[in-house]
């Protein structure tokens, strides 16, 4: 054979393998051919949404009768990154919110897929060796894998989408969302674009409810242009954090950018351009007409601040409207636009979170959630808000020390006293929840809005927690409404109304929660410390009308009511964006890259950061729910705020008609007003401002300061006066005799059934005042008094531990400062039953002070010394009370004589040193399960009584003799009746 034969001979030969091996492609690793792709698809409807006609990023084929769907990716599907947003579309008081995404990958094995999560948080810069190491030990992670159905007409793998999206559903939304039966699975969303398909599935839950669980998948190109921007700590932003290993120096190790948007003008010669892409929002066609010109407003507000950076109209806002049919075609769950979604539900939630490259920091898009529940909300909720407002800015050191005294915990001791049985048992359960239960250690990276810090940690990139800005809003609209009748003579005639209140007061406050959501969607977190840059007497004043009364909108701000007769009246609301918001908007979108002269402004009092984590921190002006520099005139305000309600509930605030259990919600939420003023105050003790300035900033400040003892005196005499005196709740009893309680047996349930009709005064009283002590005496507090004493040079004056602690119990114990002027009686007492309840509940934290394992640092001991000289010098006034016993009342001697009697056992040597025997600093542990354990088993043998009423249709046999009963505390030698110390 020639040459030229021979070569044809072999070109027909490759001629041939070419489709052969295209052939070979189609087959498993069994050998078996894949289906035909028309014979899979058929019977399917593939999916068209693009007008043009340009392919889809999946091509998407749908059988709607049984709920099928199949997708073929492209054929380079390897080479590309993928968010995939998932949303409960409906079936949740929450619809609409995005509850998580995950960016990922599809990776080939041989006739099947998995989706892989890339490893995004540890990397290298460093050399070829530093990479590769890099690459080796921080793999990425299978997310599922699915089985490939056959081969497209593109040549990519087509998978079974509903499968995939129903059947594994809880790996993107976890196990909160459990299909129940696959044959009820309908399709409710299939559509498919160039750069995203948005699929949703209605899917019967294993409890039977319905709920739409819808996907936004997205491509995500790795460059898109945009310039990663460096997180400062001294402006608050969400980040994109990561550990470079290919860096030595400890500073350079983490590396953290900030959220943004990719903003550029379009024509960089303007000092003032419109931007090349705004940020648009539509304002979904649920929202309320009457409302919508308040949402657009509070949106627009931050044009301002992008103008001081050279970009006019950054933001635009389009209306959906169903009337009209404008922007109809666009869906809120569609990753290519950004949507204010409006919710009707009873939750007072408001929530604005993000979708982030995680590589870079850009912000890709973001839906802000409103629901209308705060509008209407507070009408119920007093069992959570009075814990809540009890325990404000409680750290977790507290709440690890409440678990040990769950007495004097306000989450127990503010519940119904028919309910703190089952508490307890919970609290004994998750004694060892991480942080003691401290909202930070709820967290859930995976799922956003579920809990206060969701999405903020263990996340690459941050996108917001449950905001609670619209629950504060909750409740001092509540307020507003019912000082409208106070208002009267400031309001105008014939105002126009929105939902009952005139929309002068509403349409701000609409405005203002709006405006703060889309400064979290911009990237910016919290700052608490925005509302203490004016005086309050400023806030409402001439000077601020029609301007905003803090540095930022991103603080959690109470309603402006001022309750002095000669101030003016000032905003009732935050009114657009502050100037810490336009600094804040200087440094994260500012074209130029020199940002030093912008971070030379931080020392300026109006840029003052604060964020969610220094809540719980020593500095008293990083709180939430305050107004004002001096706190005193703010809580001073909020206390006659109360005692002005007070005296209004019975022949005002209940109208003729309504239900007296009117003036127990109007008496409940007065006390919240006292709870919060005093809250706010008790953070001023021990307290130390905190500084983000950095060495060599303008005006060298340093970064702790401590209070003022003079501003710690006058906090520790507003908690004493506004808490521990029976005066400061306002209680007569004509006021007691109308605090009745409406009970339903219908959706209420037992909670309504079982109130009690009459309000526990005692009870109730008792718990706040518990919850005071908590706030003033709890490990923190004390610890932090102490340590100031060495913050502070020697000869300036400071707070003491002995100051503070003798200041509580003088003001506690002040009925035995003199010799009874009189005879008491059981009708009018040397000491009132509700001093008598405070008087026991400070005994008991004394004494606790007293016992061995009651602190861990070092401070415990010398707090444990003074606890003594204390106890001591109680008893002396109790010894020197007694000498006068023939004028003092029964309950009065009674009370006196067990508190005697309980001293005497708490400073004797053998007490204290014997409880060593039985473990020391396990003690209180030990006492604790204790208690739990036969409060489990008295649960355990109802549980079981009931069972046997249910299965045994005899009547229980009750015999006629006496059950005998053991020793009682008394006759067995203990100290007292009422001493749960065994």
């Amino acid at each position: 054979m020639n040459r030229l034969a021979l070569f044809a001979v072999i070109l027909g030969m490759f001629g041939a393998a070419v489709p052969n091996r295209i052939e070979a492609q189609r087959r498993d690793p069994s050998g078996s051919q894949f289906p035909p792709f028309q014979q899979v698809v058929k019977g399917y409807e593939k999916v068209v949404s693009t007008a043009d006609g340009k392919p889809s990023m999946y091509s998407i084929w749908v059988r709607r009768r049984d709920g099928q769907m199949l997708a073929e990716l492209p054929a380079n599907y390897a080479r590309h990154k993928y968010f995939v947003a998932m949303t409960i579309a409906s079936g949740d008081r929450f619809a609409g919110l995005q509850v998580g995404d995950v960016y990922v990958y599809w990776k080939r094995y041989d006739n099947r897929l998995a989706l892989i999560m890339p490893n995004t948080s540890t990397r290298s810069s460093g050399d070829q060796e530093s990479k590769g190491s890099v690459k080796r030990l921080f793999t990425d992670r299978v997310l599922l894998e699915v089985p490939i159905v056959t081969l497209g007409a593109r040549g990519g793998p087509v998978i079974d989408m509903d499968a995939l999206l129903v059947g594994q559903s809880s790996k993107f939304f976890g196990r909160g969302v459990q299909a129940g039966s696959r044959s009820l699975v309908q399709i409710k969303k299939a559509k498919a674009f160039p750069g995203n398909v948005e699929l949703a599935f209605e899917v019967p839950m294993r409890s039977g409810i319905l709920k739409t669980l819808h996907y936004s998948i997205s491509r995500i190109p790795d460059r898109t242009g945009y310039k990663p921007r460096y997180a400062d700590e001294r402006v608050g932003y969400f980040t994109t954090a990561y550990r470079d290993l290919g860096n030595f120096s400890e500073s350079d190790t983490w590396n953290r950018y900030i959220n943004r948007w990719k903003l550029e003008k379009r024509d960089s010669s303007l000092d003032l351009s419109p931007p090349k892409n705004p940020i648009v929002f539509y304002i979904e066609h649920s929202t309320p007409v009457r409302y919508r010109r308040w949402v657009r407003e509070g949106i627009l507000a931050w044009n301002k601040a992008f103008e001081k950076v050279g970009i006019l109209d950054a933001i635009q806002v389009h209306q959906q409207d169903a009337l009209s049919g404008d922007h109809m075609e666009k869906d809120p769950e569609d990753v290519r636009y950004n949507f204010v979604r409006w919710l009707n539900n009873e939750v007072g939630v408001a929530i604005g979170p993000s979708r982030v490259h995680p590589m870079t920091g850009q912000i890709l898009d973001a839906d802000i959630i409103l629901t209308d529940g705060w509008i209407r909300r507070f009408g119920r909720g007093f069992r959570e808000e009075l814990p809540k407002a009890a325990m404000e800015a409680f750290d977790r050191e507290t709440l690890s020390w409440l678990q040990r005294h769950p007495r004097w915990d306000p989450r127990i001791r503010l519940a119904d006293p028919s309910e703190r049985t089952e508490l307890l048992a919970e609290r004994a359960r998750e004694m060892l929840r991480p942080h003691a239960g401290h909202p930070l250690g709820n967290a859930n990276p995976n799922l956003l809005g579920d809990d206060e810090y969701d999405g903020l940690m263990g996340r690459t990139s941050q996108v917001n927690g449950m905001c609670l800005a619209a629950v504060g809003k909750a409740f001092d609209l509540s307020v507003l409404r019912a000082s409208l009748a106070y208002l009267g003579d400031r309001m105008k005639d014939k105002e126009p109304l929105l939902d009952g209140v005139p929309e002068r007061f509403m349409g701000p406050l609409v405005a203002d929660l709006v405006s703060h959501e889309v400064g979290h969607t911009l990237g910016l977190r919290h700052n608490f410390k925005a509302s203490g840059l004016y005086r309050l007497e400023e806030i409402n004043s001439d000077k601020l009308k029609g301007q905003p009364f803090a540095s930022s909108v991103m603080d959690y701000h109470p309603i402006n009511i001022n309750m002095s007769k000669d101030g003016v009246q000032g905003e009732y609301a935050m009114i657009g964006i502050g100037p810490y918001d336009e600094w804040a908007i200087e440094y994260g979108y500012a074209l130029s890259n020199d940002l030093k002269p912008i971070l030379a402004r931080v020392a300026d009092p109006a840029l003052e950061y604060g964020t969610d984590e220094d809540v719980f921190g020593p500095d008293p002006l990083a709180g939430r729910y305050d107004l004002g520099s001096d706190p005193l005139v703010y809580a001073n305000n909020l206390v006659e705020l109360a005692r002005h309600h007070r005296g209004r509930i019975l022949k005002e605030f209940v109208k003729d008609g309504e239900s007296w259990a009117r003036a127990r919600h109007g008496y409940q939420m007065t006390l919240i007003m006292q709870i919060r003023a005093v809250s706010v105050m008790s953070r001023w003790l021990g307290g130390a401002f905190i500084r983000r300035d950095k060495k060599g900033d303008k005006d060298g400040r340093s970064p702790v300061e401590v209070v003022s003892a003079e501003t710690q005196r006058e906090a520790l005499r507003f908690v004493i006066t506004n808490g521990f005196y029976d005066e400061a709740f306002g209680l007569t009893p004509e006021l007691l005799r109308h605090m009745s309680a409406d009970k339903w047996l219908d959706l209420g349930g037992f909670r309504e059934a079982f109130q009690d009709t009459t309000w526990p005064v005692h009870d109730r009283v008792v718990a706040i005042q518990s919850a005071f002590l908590t706030m003033i005496m709890k490990p923190s507090t004390l610890t932090r008094v102490y340590d100031n004493e060495l913050r502070t040079e020697v000869d300036r004056d400071m707070i003491t531990l002995p100051e503070l602690l003798d200041t509580i119990s003088s003001a506690i114990w002040s009925e035995l400062d003199d010799e009874p002027a009189e005879k008491s009686t059981s009708r009018k007492p040397l000491i009132s039953s509700l001093r008598r309840n405070l008087q026991r509940e400070h005994l008991d934290r004394m004494i606790d002070l007293c016992l061995p394992g009651a602190g861990f640092d070092a401070a415990y001991k010398p707090i444990s010394n003074l606890a003594m000289v204390g106890l001591r010098k109680i008893q002396g006034k109790i010894t020197n009370t007694f000498a006068h016993a023939d004028r003092i009342d029964p309950y009065t001697l009674a009370h006196l004589s067990e508190a005697n009697l309980r001293i005497d056992n708490a400073l004797d040597a053998d007490y204290i040193y014997n409880t060593d025997d039985i473990g020391g600093s396990t003690m209180p542990f030990l006492l604790f399960f204790k208690e739990i354990k036969a409060m489990m088993d008295r649960e355990q043998a109802q549980r079981e009584l009931e069972a046997s009423w249910k299965s045994e249709p005899t009547p229980v046999y009750v015999p006629s003799a006496p059950v005998p009963v053991k020793e009682s505390a008394v006759e067995a030698g203990s100290s007292s009746p009422t001493d749960d110390r065994s």
